[in-house]
C-alpha cells in the first residue's frame, strides 16, 4: 500500500489484495469523506467512525447480525430492495444464510440464549483455574524452542498455545490435547492429507462438532466433576435443556473463534515489542504496563476489521441514511483510529489513556465473550517470553532489514494479522 494509490473508490476492498498490507489511509479516507459511507463495489455502507460504529453496535433492533461474517457474499437470498423494513425476511430465509447456526450470526433473544450457554461456563472461579493453566502452558510451549535461539511465533506458539487455552477452558481432558493439536494444524495443502480425503482437512468445525458430541452425550449419559459435564448440562434461562447441537455449536465456536483473534493479537504485540527496543525494555522494567500495552495492541491493529450488520429497517445512522436490506460493515480497524476519539491514533502509546474504549472486540450484546480471556493469554505470553529473554529481535533473514520489512498479512477482509512473525532472541 502506498501513497501512489489515488482513486480510492476504484478499489475493490473485498476482492483486490491493494490494501491487504496496510489497510489505515484507506481507512482514514472514507473517513474523511463521511465516517458512513457507501462503497460502490458491492454497496456496503462501510462505519469508519468511532461514535458511529458504537452507534451500530449498541441497537441490535435495527441492525441485525445474520450476515455478521460474510457480509455482501453471498448476496441475501430474496431481494431486499424497496421496502421500509425487511425484518420479516431476515426470520423467513435465516436458515439459508452461511453460518446461520453460529452465536456470530444470530439475533435477541435466541442469540441471548445461547450466549447464555457460554457465559455460564465463564465463571470467576473456572477463568481462575484456566488462567493458572495458561501460565503453566506458556512455560510448556516456550520449552519447545527455548534452546534454538528462534522460533516462529505463529507456528512455534500462539496456535498451539491458544488451542490448548480453549481446550482446557471448555473441559478437554488434557492427555488429549495432543491430539485435538495434531487434528486441527492440518491443513488441505499439507502432503499427509491422502488421496481419499480427510473430513478434518477439508472441515475443522465439523470434526470439533463430532468431538464435542461425543463428550456431550457422554457427560449426560455419565456426569463427572468436570468441565465438560457442566457444560453438557447448563440450561436455557428457562430452564429447558439445550439439544445436543446447540451446545456443540458454542462451544465448537468458541474453539474456532478465540483462536484466531488471540493468534493474530499475539503476533502485533511481538512485533512491535520485537520492532521497538526501547519499548520492549520499559516493560521488561515496567510489568505493570503490560496491560495497557495488550489494550493499545488491540486498538491500533485490531485483530478484526470489521463486523458486519443488515439494516432491518430505514435507519440513520452519523447523519447519512440508511435504507432498509442494506449492508453495513462496522470497520473496528478505522473506528480505533478515529482522531475524534483517540488522540493522535496513529501513535503507539503504552500509557493512553483510554485506549481500553477501543471497540476491538465489538460492542454491545454481540461483544466478544472471550476479551478477558484474550488479555490473559497475551499478558501472560509477554511476561513469560520476557522473563525467559534477554533481548527478542526481527529475524533479518526471514523479514528483511529495519527500514526495509517483509511481512506477509492474512488475504482476508475479515481478519487483520500477520501470517508468520519470525523472531530471534538471546
Amino acid at each position: 500500500m502506498t501513497d501512489a494509490i489515488s482513486d480510492y473508490d476504484a478499489i475493490d476492498f473485498f476482492r483486490g489484495n491493494e490494501l491487504v498490507a496496510d489497510p489505515y489511509p484507506y481507512f482514514d479516507w472514507l473517513r474523511a469523506q463521511c465516517p458512513v459511507r457507501r462503497e460502490p463495489q458491492h454497496g456496503v455502507y462501510m462505519v469508519t467512525g468511532y461514535d458511529e460504529a458504537c452507534a451500530v453496535y449498541n441497537d441490535p433492533a435495527t441492525f441485525s447480525s445474520c450476515n455478521a461474517v460474510t457480509g455482501p457474499f453471498p448476496s441475501f437470498p430474496v431481494p431486499l430492495e424497496g421496502r421500509d423494513d425487511v425484518s420479516e425476511l431476515i426470520e423467513q430465509h435465516r436458515d439459508e444464510l452461511p453460518f446461520s447456526d453460529q452465536l456470530t450470526n444470530m439475533d435477541p433473544p435466541k442469540h441471548y440464549d445461547h450466549r447464555h450457554l457460554l457465559m455460564r461456563q465463564l465463571t470467576p472461579k473456572r477463568m481462575k483455574e484456566n488462567e493458572e493453566f495458561v501460565w503453566r502452558l506458556a512455560d510448556r510451549q516456550i520449552d519447545e524452542f527455548i534452546g534454538r535461539g528462534e522460533f516462529e511465533l505463529m507456528g512455534d506458539y500462539a496456535n498451539p498455545f491458544t488451542m490448548f487455552v480453549i481446550a482446557d477452558l471448555l473441559g478437554v481432558p488434557e492427555e488429549e490435547h495432543a491430539e485435538f493439536r495434531a487434528a486441527l494444524s492440518r491443513r488441505p495443502h499439507d502432503s499427509t492429507v491422502g488421496s481419499t480425503g480427510d473430513t478434518m482437512a477439508h472441515s475443522p468445525l465439523a470434526w470439533l462438532y463430532e468431538r464435542f458430541s461425543g463428550y456431550v452425550e457422554d457427560r449426560r449419559l455419565q456426569p463427572r466433576d468436570d468441565v465438560l459435564t457442566a457444560l453438557a448440562t447448563t440450561t436455557f434461562p428457562n430452564g429447558e435443556l439445550p439439544e445436543v447441537i446447540d451446545v456443540v455449536r458454542v462451544a465448537s465456536n468458541v474453539f474456532a473463534a478465540g483462536q484466531e483473534t488471540t493468534v493474530r493479537l499475539l503476533g502485533a504485540a511481538f512485533q512491535t515489542i520485537a520492532e521497538r527496543p526501547e519499548l520492549q525494555q520499559l516493560l521488561r522494567e515496567r510489568r505493570d504496563l503490560i496491560g495497557g500495552f495488550v489494550e493499545e495492541a488491540l486498538r491500533i491493529e485490531s485483530p478484526v476489521k470489521g463486523d458486519f450488520r443488515l439494516a432491518r429497517r430505514n435507519a440513520t445512522v452519523g447523519g447519512v441514511d440508511i435504507p432498509a436490506g442494506s449492508t453495513l460493515m462496522v470497520v473496528n480497524g478505522a473506528a480505533n483510529r478515529d482522531p475524534r476519539h483517540f488522540e493522535e491514533p496513529t501513535e503507539f502509546r503504552v500509557e493512553r489513556d483510554n485506549a481500553r474504549e477501543h471497540v476491538a472486540f465489538g460492542r454491545g450484546v454481540h461483544s466478544c465473550p472471550g476479551g478477558p480471556l484474550a488479555r490473559v493469554e497475551t499478558r501472560v505470553s509477554i511476561e513469560r517470553l520476557l522473563d525467559r529473554t534477554t533481548d527478542i529481535q526481527i529475524s533479518e533473514a526471514h523479514h528483511g532489514p529495519a527500514g526495509a520489512r517483509r511481512y506477509q498479512h492474512m488475504p482476508t477482509y475479515i481478519l487483520r494479522g500477520l501470517m508468520k512473525l519470525h523472531l530471534e532472541f538471546s
